[in-house]
């Protein structure tokens, strides 16, 4: 008897839901400080995920949740960079 794979289940950093991890965006800082999105979900680096929706997104810029996630100042362009991400969604 073959079991099914489990999906990945990722929590969003700004409301707390959880999600599979296919749902959600996710955000990398990797190990040279550079902190971009993560289109393939596979990128090496400190993962941070947020739900694809225009109220997370605000909120995600109000409490500068990425400051909080990835312990250090987050440039205004990274917060513009995502709300593009998911405009196009």
């Amino acid at each position: 008897m073959q079991q099914k794979p489990k999906e990945k289940i990722r929590m969003c950093i700004v409301c707390r839901g959880q999600s599979d991890k296919k749902t959600l965006l996710r955000i990398v800082k990797n190990k040279d400080g550079e902190i971009f999105v993560d289109k393939t979900g596979k990128a090496n680096g400190r993962g941070a995920y947020v739900c694809k929706n225009k109220e997370c997104f605000e909120k995600l810029c109000k409490q500068k949740a990425l400051n909080r996630a990835f312990k250090c100042e987050v440039a205004q362009q990274v917060y513009q960079m995502i709300g593009e991400e998911i405009d196009k969604d």
